[in-house]
């Protein structure tokens, strides 16, 4: 089974680089290589620029993905999904529940029998946006005034509030670093890197816990201090007063972001949360 799809209004800019296939795709070289060195070798990454309309697209790609890595996938979807297409649906569907999330623009799938040789997936900027992990809003640099502190009061309750209506879909993303939460100039958050989304049957408060710590875990300590962090957990419990349950729950994202703490270190790389 093949699939290429492009959604009409970017059909001409796509047109226009020779992206009419999923093999041109797949040979597409142009643009600025993205790949990492933690990167699969079956995974590639490209942002490219198209000119109608005038947008930045981000263009992910993989080419015979192990078949373990496509079984877990199926695990996590509850079905047979293609690599790429887990990140298209994922967006879809947040998008419908009101989660803000990047606009997939074209994706495509070819299978060889019952697994998939490769997929793609193309994701429009999100334009005049920047991730948390790479620059915060203004008031929080500096020393705080009376000002600036009710800004970053009301950025965190905003942030926390995000989060909650993400869980509250019942969906875990398994990487919630701030590296993947971009915000625009008039303050809305999105949700970025969504291949791993999904909505487990089971062990749901375990993801959750696991959210939570990655993001008090990238969240930097010259930003956000140990009062900020509780202003979050309460917005994001909606306690004024945590009660016993919600302290176990700070306790087990405090566990975590430790163990995580400990195997950065032993590995020779900063603690985000400790610096």
């Amino acid at each position: 089974m093949t699939e290429f799809f492009i959604d009409p209004a970017y059909k001409t800019g796509f047109e226009r680089l020779g992206l009419t296939s999923i093999e041109a795709v797949f040979a597409f070289g142009a643009g600025k290589n993205l790949t990492k060195e933690n990167l699969a070798s079956y995974r590639s990454r490209i942002e490219f620029k198209i000119e109608s309309p005038a947008t930045t697209v981000f263009l992910k790609r993989y080419d015979h993905p192990p078949i373990m890595t496509q079984l877990k996938n199926w695990l996590s979807a509850k079905k047979r999904i293609a690599c790429a297409l887990a990140e298209v649906e994922a967006a879809q569907k947040l998008a419908a529940m009101g989660i803000n999330t990047p606009i997939m623009i074209a994706w495509g799938q070819v299978w060889g029998g019952l697994f998939e040789r490769r997929s793609f997936a193309a994701i429009e900027e999100i334009r005049e946006s920047q991730s948390l992990e790479r620059s915060l809003p203004g008031f929080f640099n500096g020393p705080g005034t009376s000002e600036t502190i009710v800004l970053r009061r009301q950025f965190i309750k905003k942030l926390a509030l995000f989060i909650k209506k993400f869980h509250d879909t019942g969906c875990r993303h398994r990487d919630l670093y701030l590296c993947h939460i971009f915000r625009v100039p008039d303050g809305r958050f999105y949700l970025i890197d969504l291949a791993r989304v999904f909505k487990p049957a089971l062990f749901s408060e375990i993801y959750r816990v696991k959210d939570v710590a990655q993001l008090h875990y990238s969240a930097p300590a010259r930003y956000f201090s140990k009062t900020d962090r509780l202003r979050f957990l309460r917005a994001y419990l909606g306690r004024e007063k945590l009660n016993a349950g919600d302290k176990i729950f700070v306790r087990r994202i405090a566990g975590k972001a430790g163990r995580m703490a400990r195997h950065d270190a032993k590995h020779g790389r900063a603690v985000p949360f400790e610096t």
